[in-house]
């Protein structure tokens, strides 16, 4: 695929990095240490990551979003990302789609979800033109009123990230580990997991979906690629990730919260 590699006149500069097989614990380090550290404008796309991993958003509750039992049973890594949002499970059949901007780089975007989502959304359009029935349905990437694509955002006061997990294709089994939302979206209707998600794959290759979002992404930014081990941390700035794998204790414990709760009925 080409990339701009000069600045066009006009259009904001954006660093492209591809990556492929990133574990996601290190790839939500990066995404928030850009975010925080960083002035540039970033687009991180991760063509899946090897391990399967649960991902709560940052105010989520295991108890009320995981199977604790199951996930402990078989020693499903769950973690606790640093941007809002639901929770998701990911392995290889992922594909992470990250945008991390200045504020002036939109200057027509609200710094807040909706309109960050809506930008998104558009630009998506691009992407799956001709493909499928594709729109943005509250918070999430439907085709036609399927699920493919979950959304989370992080705001600070000059940058933002909107990142991105698409369902490429996913392990059916690995759906039981997810109890039904409580906050559902309206469009859900109370479906089951199996019959609310859609898989990419089923609309357009893999590498063809990077590629248009590489292609759509040219048109708003002059894109500049880099590769990981270009990617400096910022001098005199100490950071410290928030993103972190839950311990097997704190699942236990909210586990027993939750059994203490269904037997204790007051009057």
């Amino acid at each position: 695929m080409s990339v701009h590699q000069a600045r066009i006149v006009g259009l904001p500069l954006m660093n492209l990095v591809l990556l492929r097989g990133l574990p996601i614990l290190q790839q939500l380090h990066l995404e928030e240490r850009l975010l925080r550290t960083s002035s540039d404008n970033w687009c991180i796309i991760n063509d899946g990551t090897n391990d399967r991993n649960i991902v709560m958003g940052v105010s989520g509750k295991p108890a009320e979003l995981l199977k604790i039992s199951s996930v402990l049973q078989d020693k499903v890594a769950v973690i606790r990302r640093f941007t809002g949002g639901g929770t998701v499970i990911v392995d290889h059949g992922t594909v992470f789609v990250s945008f991390i901007c200045n504020k002036d780089a939109l200057p027509d975007v609200q710094p807040y979800p909706r309109p960050i989502m809506c930008w998104s959304s558009l630009l998506y359009q691009e992407v799956f033109q001709y493909v499928g029935h594709f729109s943005l349905r509250e918070n999430d990437y439907v085709f036609g009123n399927r699920k493919f694509g979950g959304n989370a955002q992080s705001i600070t006061k000059a940058r933002w990230i909107h990142h991105t997990s698409f369902l490429w294709d996913y392990d059916m089994n690995n759906m039981a580990y997810l109890k039904l939302p409580t906050r559902a979206p309206e469009y859900r209707k109370a479906r089951g997991h199996l019959d609310f998600l859609c898989c990419m794959k089923d609309y357009l290759p893999r590498l063809n979906f990077i590629d248009r979002t590489v292609r759509a992404l040219g048109n708003h930014f002059s894109l500049k690629s880099m590769k990981m081990e270009e990617i400096e941390p910022a001098s005199n700035t100490i950071f410290k990730p928030t993103s972190r794998p839950l311990r097997k204790q704190e699942l236990e414990e909210a586990a027993c919260r939750l059994q203490s709760e269904s037997v204790y009925q007051p009057a």
